[in-house]
């Protein structure tokens, strides 16, 4: 099996023949769609998708990956009140 095919429409073009951008992503393309020139939108096969979105990892763990030091969290301090507890 070759490399996987990417074929780049326009928005038109995808319209039109939506079944032919199917074909491609089903065989395990990836299909780039533009709008005014510009790459908007990727169809693409579900396993990549799912291939691309799994984690296994928590969030622990990916904060210590080195790739999350560019990677900033805000977090907002919560507050707690005490309540006397009546006897």
């Amino acid at each position: 099996m070759g490399h996987a095919q990417i074929k780049t429409v326009t928005s038109r073009e995808f319209v039109h023949n939506v079944s032919a951008a199917k074909r491609v992503a089903s065989e395990g393309g990836t299909v780039i769609i533009t709008d005014r020139g510009e790459p908007s939108l990727a169809l693409i096969p579900i396993s990549e998708y799912r291939r691309l979105t799994k984690s296994d990892k928590n969030l622990v763990e990916l904060l210590r990956m080195p790739e999350a030091d560019g990677i900033e969290i805000d977090f907002e301090p919560v507050h707690i009140e005490a309540k006397d507890i009546d006897a």
